[in-house]
């Protein structure tokens, strides 16, 4: 497995359709010193994890980058449809056979890396698109990909639950949920003192071999313990060690217990941040949707972490309180509205 060269990046006029866990691109500002792999005397971050930094900074910085998160809405894949886009599906076969986007290709997450170096020649391709039931899995597995250097990969906003409302109703509508809104925390939780960071292994010695190394393991290992449901949080948050990526008013306003917002601008790759976040406990890591957290999440695993994204956001545990202040607090609750009924084949 061989990471591809960054493409140039597309047009600043895409960057109408992409949208995050607030439905709103907001540009990112750089507030603090970001520490790299030059700071190689630190026994707190071991030297493969200082080199992997470096090459992903050297090649784009994607996490800190105007295209971080790398979404797209259903809306956008219908209009180009026929022209020089790919979809890919990574549901189940089952799923993709009673109806999917036409010309889209069902694909498992561990068939990727093979599929894009071999199978197709993924350049050819304006943009490769990516959806699954809800659109988490494969907003992880975009962040892979782009981490990566397929700089043309995004996923689809809401997965295939933004395409056709009927697909909605078995998937995003029964994930929406404000069982747990009695049990929120306004106070704030402070970011704790760094301990280090997990220590990567790979016998390598360049960033880009460590690199390869921990797309090829994560690959490997699939996507079955990427997610966590609000159900497993709240049953005991003192398990995990939980981020928030929301804005502070939002946090502010209540958040799962225990909860620490980290910034999106000024956490992912920045080693004084990052050391702040234990590795010997597992990450849950949330946002409104999920979208956020699930392109995160494959960046902190790829550090080594034991990281999560926290099922449907906030939708899954104060999805009533975010209905109620949607337009107070720019909430992104979803509802059916946020759907299409674009067509299936078989």
């Amino acid at each position: 497995m061989t990471r591809r060269k960054f493409l140039s990046f597309i047009p600043v006029f895409f960057l109408f359709f992409f949208v995050g866990c607030t439905g709103k691109k907001v540009e990112k500002k750089q507030n603090e010193t970001k520490v790299t792999a030059v700071a190689t005397n630190s026994p707190e971050i071991g030297k493969e994890t200082l080199l992997l930094l470096k090459d992903l900074e050297e090649n784009g910085d994607y996490v800190n980058s105007q295209f971080f998160p790398s979404l797209i809405k259903a809306s956008v894949v219908y209009e180009e449809l026929g022209g020089k886009d790919l979809v890919i599906d990574l549901r189940s076969k089952e799923k993709f056979s009673k109806g999917h986007i036409k010309g889209a290709v069902n694909k498992k997450f561990e068939e990727l890396p093979e599929y894009l170096e071999t199978g197709i020649k993924p350049f050819e391709y304006d943009k490769i698109i990516l959806t699954c039931d809800d659109g988490q899995v494969s907003s992880y597995t975009t962040s892979l990909l782009r981490l990566m250097g397929y700089g043309n990969i995004f996923a689809m906003r809401w997965g295939m639950s933004g395409w056709n409302k009927a697909i909605a109703e078995e998937e995003w509508m029964k994930g929406l949920s404000g069982s747990y809104e009695d049990r929120l925390e306004v106070s704030s939780n402070e970011v704790p003192p760094p301990t280090g960071m997990p220590e990567i292994k790979t016998g390598f010695v360049t960033g880009r071999e460590i690199g390869d190394a921990r797309f090829k393991a994560l690959f490997a290992e699939g996507t079955h313990n990427i997610l966590v449901t609000s159900e497993e949080v709240f049953k005991n948050p003192q398990k995990y060690f939980i981020i928030n990526l929301e804005r502070k008013d939002k946090y502010d306003d209540g958040h799962i217990p225990g909860a620490i917002r980290y910034k999106p601008e000024s956490t992912l790759g920045f080693t004084d941040m990052m050391s702040t976040i234990p590795f010997d406990k597992t990450v849950v890591i949330y946002c409104g949707t999920g979208h956020n957290s699930g392109f995160a999440t494959a960046f902190l695993r790829l550090l080594g972490y034991d990281a999560r994204t926290l099922k449907y956001g906030n939708n899954s545990f104060m999805f009533d309180k975010m209905v109620k202040q949607k337009s107070t607090l720019s909430w992104l609750p979803f509802s059916i509205t946020e759907s299409n009924d674009f067509a299936l084949v078989k």
